[in-house]
């Protein structure tokens, strides 16, 4: 969809909506969880005495985290209804064209090529960030409730699920922080071709020469090169016959 403004339509509302809820409860889940891993740094002090102590930092961790769960679930349940109503097009499974995209793309880093990676809607490294985060999810969340009901999880678990649940749980959201802010934010603030920063995912829109640039194969899909009308062919007059074409 083009508007007046060369820019075209990338994200739905309800995309950004589910973006702008990731920013806020995974910020909320670090500022209060981060401190809990590392209880004894001074930083992790200051924090949960601003917040009001442990007991509420605690429960406020909780809260986002439940938060975010139902936020998980609601964004698998439209993908699914996506998919079984045959609106989705699957553009952020991985396929073969990914992986050599990463060697073109290496390739081309290091100056042995000059051949440039031809993306499609989604990138490698977008599909990367986001099924890293559907499995990091699926992580923190399932260990995230085994550390909220002990008692009931080790009537059916080991004993020992909550320990090894208390270390993944601080792992993964350690590694989860970790890639959002070197990772993520540079390709979102810092990279040359986004700098100060992209604000496609907020205005839900990207404008058609960086799409071309970014996306030739999405680009070249939606605007398509306009065919020339072939010009049709005129029937012959009767003074352009040949003698042997007259009649008698």
């Amino acid at each position: 969809m083009k508007d007046e403004t060369g820019e075209v339509v990338r994200f739905s509302r309800r995309e950004r909506v589910e973006h702008a809820l990731v920013i806020v409860l995974f910020f909320a889940l670090a500022l209060t969880g981060l401190p809990q891993k590392f209880h004894t740094a001074t930083l992790s002090q200051l924090v949960v005495h601003a917040l009001g102590g442990i007991a509420q930092v605690r429960y406020l961790h909780r809260l986002a985290g439940g938060l975010f769960a139902g936020l998980a679930l609601a964004h698998l349940t439209a993908v699914l209804a996506a998919v079984l109503g045959g609106r989705s097009s699957l553009s952020m499974v991985p396929r073969r064209k990914d992986f050599r995209d990463v060697v073109v793309t290496l390739r081309y880093y290091l100056r042995v090529s000059d051949e440039r990676a031809q993306f499609d809607r989604f990138d490698y490294k977008e599909k990367f960030e986001y099924w890293g985060l559907a499995f990091g999810s699926l992580i923190m969340i399932c260990t995230g409730f085994l550390l909220l009901f002990p008692i009931q999880a080790t009537r059916v678990l080991p004993g020992q699920v909550i320990p090894a649940a208390k270390l993944a749980h601080g792992s993964e959201g350690l590694m989860a922080f970790l890639v959002v802010v070197v990772w993520h934010l540079y390709n979102v603030i810092l990279a040359p071709e986004v700098f100060p920063g992209s604000k496609t995912i907020f205005t839900g829109k990207i404008s058609r020469e960086r799409m071309r640039h970014e996306h030739p194969l999405e680009y070249a899909r939606r605007f398509p090169p306009a065919t020339p009308a072939k010009p049709q062919a005129l029937a012959p007059s009767a003074e352009s016959r040949k003698p042997d074409q007259e009649d008698g």
